[in-house]
Parts: C-alpha cells; sequence; structure tokens
C-alpha cells in the first residue's frame, strides 16, 4: 500500500511512526512550512518533518496545499491512502479523491462531538470525563465525514490537555493500524456521523486564557487543565501577568461573607486559596510574568501574598 502521510505536530509523530514500523510504504510526508521558532525566531522544521528525516523519507512542504504544482507532485506519488493527522490545512476536492482507498484523518474526539481545531483543549476545559479517537473517511466538511473506526478513553479531574493529547495520539496511531488493513479489504462500513449531535471546537483565542473568577471553581480548574502545557490560563496580581498550572476545585471557607470573587483568602507555605462565584481554588502551581513555573509554596517565598489581594482585573 502506498501512503502518504500528512501531519505537523507532535500529536501527528505516533501515527507516522506506527506506519513505518508496521512496513507501510510511505511515499512522501507532506507538513507545514518551516516557520521562526524560539527566541531567535530561527526557522525550524516542525515534530513530523525531523521524524521522517530520520528515516530517510521524502519531505514536502507546500505553502499552500492548493498549488498546482504540488497536486501534480502528488498525482505522480499515485498514493493508495493519504493519512491526515493534525496537518494544519483544508484538504481540496482534487486531493480529497487522488487515493483510491480515499483521505482517512485521524481525529481526536469522539465525532460528532468536538469537530474542529481544538478538540483535546476543549473537551478538558468543558470537563468532559470521555473522549477518544476518530478514524475518518473524510469530505469537503470541516470534520464531517463517515466514521471508520472510533475508541473512546476516560479522562480523569486532573488529566492536562497535554497528557490527554499524548493519550489520544499513541490511541490514534493503534486505531490507523487497525483501520488501513480493513477499509483496504472492504470490511468496514463507512458510519455517516448524525449531525443533530455535532459540536465544536475553534481555535483557542486569548480570551479563552482568562480566568473568571465569577465562575465555579470546578469549571476554572477544568480551564486550567486544558489550557496545560500551552497558553496557560492567566489572571493579574496587581497589573502584573500570572499565568496559573494547577488548581484544584475546594468548598468555600465559611468566614467569607465579605468576600468577592478573585480575592485570596489564604495565602502561606501550606495553602493558596482564592474565592470564586462557586467554592474555592487551590493554587497548586502558578508562574509570574517572565519568571518559571513554581509550586504555590515555592512562588510565595518570593512574592509573598496577604490574605484580600484580589485577582484578576487589567495588566
Amino acid at each position: 500500500m502506498r501512503v502518504v502521510f500528512m501531519g505537523t505536530p507532535d500529536f501527528a509523530v505516533p501515527a507516522l511512526q506506527s506506519l513505518i514500523r508496521a512496513g507501510y510504504r510511505v511515499v512522501a510526508v507532506v507538513t507545514q512550512p518551516d516557520r521562526p521558532r524560539g527566541r531567535g525566531k530561527k526557522l525550524l522544521p516542525g515534530p513530523v518533518k525531523q521524524a521522517a528525516r530520520e528515516h530517510g523519507l521524502t519531505v514536502l512542504q507546500p505553502e499552500r496545499i492548493k498549488e498546482a504544482s504540488f497536486l501534480a507532485q502528488l498525482a505522480r506519488l499515485e498514493p493508495d491512502v493519504v493519512v491526515v493527522a493534525a496537518y494544519g490545512q483544508i484538504l481540496s476536492p482534487a486531493v480529497l479523491n487522488l487515493p483510491r482507498l480515499g483521505c482517512l484523518n485521524i481525529h481526536a474526539s469522539l465525532l460528532p462531538r468536538y469537530r474542529g481545531a481544538a478538540p483535546v483543549h476543549r473537551a478538558v476545559m468543558n470537563g468532559e470525563r470521555e473522549t477518544g479517537v476518530s478514524i475518518m473517511l473524510m469530505n469537503e466538511g470541516l470534520d464531517t465525514g463517515a466514521v471508520l473506526l472510533q475508541k473512546a478513553v476516560p479522562v480523569t479531574g486532573t488529566d492536562t490537555t497535554g497528557l490527554v493529547q499524548d493519550r489520544l495520539a499513541g490511541l490514534g496511531a493503534e486505531l490507523l493500524l487497525e483501520t488501513l488493513p480493513r477499509w483496504a479489504a472492504g470490511k468496514i462500513t463507512p458510519r455517516p456521523q448524525d449531525d443533530a449531535q455535532a459540536t465544536y471546537a475553534p481555535p483557542l483565542t486569548r480570551q479563552d486564557e482568562i480566568i473568571d473568577w465569577q465562575r465555579p471553581a470546578r469549571a476554572i480548574a477544568d480551564q486550567v487543565r486544558g489550557l496545560d502545557p500551552r497558553p496557560g490560563a492567566r489572571t493579574c496580581l496587581d497589573g502584573r501577568l500570572i499565568k496559573i498550572w494547577r488548581a484544584l476545585p475546594r468548598d468555600a471557607a465559611s468566614a467569607v461573607a465579605d468576600a468577592v470573587a478573585g480575592q485570596v483568602l489564604t495565602a502561606n507555605r501550606e495553602e493558596l486559596l482564592v474565592l470564586t462565584g462557586q467554592g474555592c481554588l487551590e493554587i497548586l502551581e502558578l508562574q509570574a510574568q517572565g519568571g518559571r513555573r513554581l509550586p504555590a509554596s515555592v512562588f510565595l517565598r518570593g512574592r509573598p501574598l496577604s490574605a484580600g489581594t484580589v485577582l484578576g482585573g487589567e495588566c
């Protein structure tokens, strides 16, 4: 089977590696162009390109996948199937209709839930207790194609997006190897999605990062988990940005009658507790602007807080 693989970030690497280990003939890897990274803003390859280079694979990096020269190059490769995992561009009909077995997408959700660009972030931020991977036969819609195989995994109340994403990347690689031979042999009947059950996972915005202390503590804790390892949930302390990386919901303390949401109730070596719109949030790890992620006890040694300080506002 001649396979063209399309992907860019870490999430896609296990799927590419699984194809190579299983003996599939990966005739090319298509990935996004190198982008400026780091403080020096040097052009650096993405994780998929690095993995492809390690295995001596042909790498293609069109600026736009609709370019006529790229489409001609892709046609000359005569792929039997195109496998897509977090590639980063929308495939045109010219690509979708090229391989005889179609284009299969590894999507990190239980479709039709969480269609779109940020399915893992959104699922964790929304406090979902289950998510999964769908292998989907791609069409021109946004993650609307028929599902070939699907598998669910639990999400705990302390899982971060990073942990869940890693788990789903491995699961997606396993499910891909299960799908390909069965799909090629005609042993899978595509299952159309129920559009009435669809939910969406749009790209994250800066607004998604801001903590609204009027929300319940559980919802804020889920937001913090969902934005870890990037971009991080943020609030303001004395007009300066701080990011909160780990937090747990707690019952509200009894003596908070005059306190407001966002107010620090306790700040000592044992506990950093902030009042929310419903309950309290115990902050376990945070980061000052320009600083490092630190346990709350270490942070407070360098920057003591007093009870009554209010987090939030402009910064």
